[in-house]
């Protein structure tokens, strides 16, 4: 079992207004003068997580942890329809994470972010490289149209009968095309009914990806009420139909712009959706990074993922 330090609660949390109609929530744990330490949620969409944080030393630590634009307890909600997203894209919440790290009056911070966290927070990093003392980034992705095509067509070899379903989700004259344009498009359908069966077919096969994992647990995805499982899907489409508004292999041709930044990546060996050539590729391109591959993990995570961001966490505490 991995070492964790005892629950700690927030002892201050906040909306950001970001001038545009969105309100960021925030919250702050551990020791209000300890490092700071941003904390970045995955998905995109799904929420920074509401439990006690145990892997800080909150002696030592300062931890800000926040809801991207339109999930979680940031409003409004992407479950209302009327919620705007073209106000939600990768450079909108690059600037939320400046405009949060001024609010709160931090000159640097570390960065820790996993899955879609991890390419928020390298490309947050490569634009303000000045703000960032250290990452620890486990499940690696940068949001390459290759990964995503691997994500929700690829890995489909694997799983044809959940993948046919998945296809199947969409109109019928659609299935041969973008699914996930497709998908982005069911979610902006007025009709509730709608978005919520698109949202269910999406997570189910989501689901389906991580179900035979080393440590893959049933309803990884879908377990989660129905507005949080509408706000997930239609942001993650939304992103993903749209390359992240990110070149392709931004992150890793910018790899260089990161020197100077210790980093630790950990990804594990069977993450069929991620899998573990794109952290391979971005270790081989950025000096001052150590990449642990972890044999029984995937996805999911595993106590042995775990230590080893424990682990990164504990030696950066006092650098």
């Amino acid at each position: 079992m991995v070492d964790l330090y005892p629950p700690t609660g927030p002892y201050d949390s906040g909306f950001l207004d970001t001038g545009d109609g969105n309100r960021v929530y925030y919250e702050q744990l551990g020791n209000p003068e300890g490092k700071p330490a941003l904390n970045v949620h995955g998905g995109p969409g799904s929420g920074a997580t509401e439990r006690p944080t145990r892997a800080w030393d909150p002696e030592r630590y300062r931890v800000i942890r926040f809801d991207q634009r339109n999930c979680g307890r940031s409003t409004p909600h992407a479950s209302d329809p009327a919620a705007d997203m073209s106000l939600n894209t990768t450079q909108h919440l690059i600037d939320d994470m400046e405009q949060l790290r001024e609010h709160l009056g931090i000159e640097r911070w570390l960065l820790n972010g996993a899955s879609w966290g991890s390419t928020l927070v390298l490309a947050y990093a490569q634009q303000h490289p000045e703000r960032v003392t250290e990452m620890v980034i486990p499940a690696v992705t940068t949001t390459r149209r290759a990964e995503t095509e691997w994500l929700y067509r690829g890995a489909g070899r694997f799983y044809p009968e959940a993948w046919d379903r998945f296809r199947d989700g969409v109109p019928a004259d659609e299935r041969d095309g973008d699914l996930l344009a497709a998908y982005a498009r069911l979610m902006e359908n007025p009709d509730r009914a709608v978005r919520e069966k698109a949202a269910a077919d999406w997570l189910a096969w989501e689901d389906a990806v991580v179900s035979d994992e080393p440590n893959g647990v049933p309803g990884m995805y879908s377990d989660r009420e129905v507005d949080a499982q509408i706000a997930f899907v239609r942001i993650c489409a939304h992103y993903f139909s749209n390359g992240a508004w990110l070149e392709e292999d931004q992150i890793l041709r910018n790899a260089h712009t990161l020197a100077g930044i210790p980093t630790v990546l950990v990804h594990g060996r069977h993450d069929m959706g991620s899998p573990v050539q794109t952290a391979w590729e971005l270790a081989k391109g950025w000096p001052d990074v150590r990449l642990h591959i972890i044999e029984d993990s995937g996805h999911a995570g595993s106590d042995a993922m775990g230590q080893a961001v424990r682990d990164a966490i504990e030696e950066f505490k006092d650098r």
